[in-house]
């Protein structure tokens, strides 16, 4: 008999029973999520420190638009956050500080957008599987009983389908859930730099923008 590694992904669905079904929607549902954001994070990924350079040394020579389209040309979160800024770099820190508090309300959903969904997937795929694994083994003691009731001897073959649905559905589930369970550690991984990146960006705007109108006077 072929190991469960050998068979075909048609014929384990068909042994593990109707339950394989919503599992392999959610490893569906988890693959599209974790290649949207990966898709995403690459099209938003920057250098940082070369980006924050280039910023602050316009605004130390009083170009303040450029240092606006610099921001303009750069995806990241972060050229939105100092953008924001520097907009408001001719108020009071307060005010930069609350222009680019409410970017980063916007922004930050943004990186976290489809995450409860990925870690939702990881925690139900194994008791979907768990749950596979009860109803077959209800199945095999269904069987045993029927035969008992019958005077008929049980034959581990009446036991096979049962058993091998109970234990395929719990492997399937694990499947599922251990590789989204990592994607979904990575993404937070991704994200919380994403974060630090924008409050440090911050900051140091603040701080330097202040510095700057300190020296001119």
């Amino acid at each position: 008999m072929n190991s469960v590694w050998e068979m075909n992904a048609w014929t384990l669905i068909k042994i593990g029973g109707p339950l394989m079904f919503p599992i392999l929607l959610c490893s569906l549902i988890a693959m599209a999520i974790v290649i949207e954001k990966m898709i995403y994070f690459s099209s938003v990924k920057t250098d940082v420190r070369k980006l924050k350079k280039d910023v602050f040394d316009a605004i130390k020579n009083n170009r303040i638009k450029e240092s606006i389209q610099i921001c303009d040309q750069n995806r990241s979160p972060v050229a939105r956050i100092l953008k924001a800024g520097i907009i408001k770099s001719g108020s009071s820190k307060e005010d930069m500080k609350e222009s680019m508090e409410d970017v980063s309300l916007f922004e930050i959903p943004k990186l976290e957008s489809r995450l409860s969904a990925l870690a939702t997937i990881a925690h139900i795929a194994p008791l979907l599987g768990l749950l596979g694994t009860v109803a077959g083994m209800i199945g095999s003691f269904n069987t045993i009983q029927i035969r008992s009731a019958a005077l008929n001897p049980v034959t581990p073959g009446d036991l096979a389908g049962s058993i091998g649905e109970a234990l395929l559905t719990t492997v399937a589930g694990l499947i599922v859930a251990i590789p989204t369970f990592v994607a979904y550690n990575y993404c937070v991984s991704r994200i919380n730099q994403f974060i630090l990146d924008m409050e440090k960006a911050a900051t140091e705007l603040v701080n330097f923008v202040g510095h700057v109108t300190e020296s001119k006077l």
